[in-house]
C-alpha cells in the first residue's frame, strides 16, 4: 500500500506514535508519506520507503497568521495525486481529520476517491476537543471520517460520550519498539549521573501543566529525604522555568538534572531504578509504555489509559491524581526493596511485550485495507 500521514512532528504522543507507525510499516514494505510543516522528531535516518512532504508557509499581508490548514489540505492533494495515495491517515482531530475532510472532497471532484483514517490520541478529545469553539467541527470530522481509531478503551469511552457519533471507533493501543525499548546497562553513564551509587529516579514529558510535573519535584523532594537518589528530566516545555525554580526554593538543584528533549531516550531509560508520571489525563501513557519496556516500574497517576498500561502492584503502583506524597511513599517502597524491585522489573518488561510493534501494526493494516474496501463499496 502506499500511505499517506499526517502529523505534528513533535516530542509528543500521537507524533512519536504516527512516525513508529510509518516507519514499521516501511519496513514490512509499504510506501509511506509523512505530511507536516517539518521532520518528525523521531525521523532521524534515512529509511527505505518513506517519504517526507513538507508543507510550506505562505505570508500574505491580510493574514495574521500564515492559513496553515488550506496549506496542509493543498499538499495532501498534492501528494495523494502525484503519489498515487491508497490511504491516508490522520493523528490528532485537529486540524487534521479537519483538514483530511477538506482535502478527500477535492480529490473526489477529480475522480480521485481517497479514504481516510483518523487517530484519536487524547487532548484532541479530552481538552481541545471539549471546548466550545471546536467541540462541533470535532464531532463533525470524526463522523467524516472513513474509520476511526483510538488508542485505549479509557479514551474510547470518553469520545462516545463527549460527541453524538455516527462511527464505530475501534481500538489500537500504542505500540513499542521492543529491540529498540530494552535495558542495556550503562555503569559508566550511571556513575556520571549518580556517582555516589544513589538511586535514579526519572520523568519524561512535553512539560505541559496537563503533565504535572510540579508534582514529579515534590514526591522526588520526599524520595530524597529518606533515600540518597537522583532525579532526571527529560524533555522540555512551558513549566520548566517554574520547575528550576522549585528547586531552587526546596534546595535539592544539585540532585536535579534537566537533561532537554533527547531523541535516545531508551539509552537514558535503562540508567533509571523508578520512573514516575503524574499526569492529570492521559489517554495511553506512552512514555510509561517505553519505561516498562525498559524494565523501569513505573509510580503514575491513575489518569485514564495509564491504568491499561501500569498494573497497580505489579508493574509499579498507581496514585491518586494529584497525590505526590502517595507517588513519593510507592516509589520508596520499590526503590528501599531491591528483591521488590527486581520483581517489578521482570514484570514491567513482560508487560510490555503485550505492546510489541509487530502486534499492533496489523491491526493498522486491517483498519487501512477495512477502509479502502469501504470506500469502493460506495463508489459503486
Amino acid at each position: 500500500m502506499k500511505i499517506g500521514i499526517v502529523c505534528y512532528p513533535t516530542y509528543g504522543g500521537s507524533g512519536v506514535l504516527a512516525t513508529e507507525l510509518g516507519i514499521g510499516l516501511a519496513e514490512k514494505g509499504h510506501e509511506v508519506h509523512f505530511i507536516s510543516y517539518k521532520r518528525p522528531a523521531r525521523l532521524t535516518t534515512y529509511i527505505k520507503g518513506v517519504y517526507l512532504h513538507e508543507v510550506g508557509s505562505y505570508e500574505y499581508p491580510l493574514f495574521e497568521h500564515p492559513p496553515y490548514d488550506s496549506l496542509l489540505a493543498s499538499k495532501i492533494v498534492d501528494v495523494a495525486k502525484h503519489e498515487s495515495l491508497d490511504v491516508l491517515h490522520v493523528h490528532y482531530a485537529v486540524p487534521h481529520a479537519t483538514v483530511a475532510f477538506l482535502a478527500t472532497q477535492i480529490l473526489k471532484e477529480q475522480n480521485i476517491n481517497l479514504p481516510f483514517v483518523t487517530t484519536l490520541h487524547g487532548t484532541d478529545i479530552t481538552l481541545v476537543g471539549l471546548d466550545k469553539s471546536l467541540s462541533s467541527v470535532v464531532e463533525f470530522s470524526i463522523n467524516k471520517s472513513d474509520k476511526v481509531t483510538v488508542v485505549s478503551e479509557s479514551l474510547k469511552e470518553q469520545t462516545n460520550s463527549f460527541f453524538s457519533l455516527k462511527k464505530d471507533i475501534t481500538v489500537i493501543y500504542n505500540f513499542i519498539n521492543l529491540k529498540r525499548f530494552s535495558r542495556k546497562p550503562n555503569n559508566e553513564h550511571r556513575a556520571a549521573l549518580a556517582p555516589a551509587g544513589e538511586k535514579i529516579v526519572m520523568h519524561i514529558s512535553n512539560f505541559r501543566k496537563v503533565k504535572r510535573v510540579e508534582d514529579v519535584v515534590k514526591a522526588f523532594s520526599l524520595i530524597r529525604q529518606e533515600l540518597p537518589s537522583k532525579l532526571l528530566m527529560i524533555g522540555d516545555g512551558p513549566e520548566r522555568i517554574k520547575l528550576e525554580g522549585m528547586c531552587r526554593d526546596l534546595g535539592i538543584c544539585g540532585d536535579i538534572r534537566f537533561l532537554g528533549k533527547q531523541d535516545a531516550v531508551e539509552d537514558l531509560l535503562s540508567l533509571a531504578d523508578v520512573f514516575l508520571l503524574p499526569s492529570e489525563k492521559e489517554s495511553f501513557g506512552l512514555a510509561a509504555l517505553e519505561a516498562l519496556a525498559c524494565g523501569v516500574p513505573v509510580v503514575s497517576s491513575d489518569a485514564g489509559g495509564l491504568q491499561e498500561v501500569n498494573i497497580h502492584g505489579s508493574t509499579g503502583y498507581l496514585c491518586s491524581i494529584g497525590d505526590w506524597e502517595d507517588m513519593g511513599r510507592k516509589a520508596l517502597d520499590l526503590l528501599k526493596d531491591d528483591d521488590k524491585l527486581a520483581l517489578f522489573r521482570t514484570n514491567a518488561r513482560k508487560k510490555a511485550l503485550e505492546f510489541a510493534r509487530d502486534n499492533i501494526i496489523p491491526q493498522y493494516e486491517e483498519i487501512y485495507r477495512a477502509s479502502m474496501a469501504q470506500k469502493k463499496v460506495l463508489q459503486n
